[in-house]
């Protein structure tokens, strides 16, 4: 099992490169990613304020769950989209597992 470290360590620089494209290349076929952007930036703050220790995310990952129907993939996007869904997802299994 992945620690929240761990997920951190493989996700958080390639979800900083990826975000910002993906909004921009499907945020107009699919606006929610722009709250999924928003939200992840909020996180990503948070994440470098706390340094090594770990933040309260509860709320965010709450939000993203939401606003992504539990990281369900839209079928007409493309593998960076996918990649952004399954980081987050994998951040979130692994916060939540404590």
């Amino acid at each position: 099992m992945t620690t929240f470290s761990e997920a951190k360590e493989r996700n958080l620089k390639t979800l900083e490169q990826y975000v910002p494209i993906v909004a921009r290349v499907h945020g107009g076929s699919h606006p929610e990613f722009h709250q999924v952007r928003q939200v992840f930036a909020a996180m990503n703050e948070k994440l470098k304020a706390a340094d090594s220790s770990r933040p309260d995310l509860t709320h965010e990952f709450e939000q993203l769950r939401e606003v992504t129907g539990d990281y369900a993939i839209p079928g007409d996007v493309c593998e960076s989209y996918a990649a952004v869904y399954s980081m987050l997802a994998e951040l979130d299994q692994a916060y939540h597992r404590g």
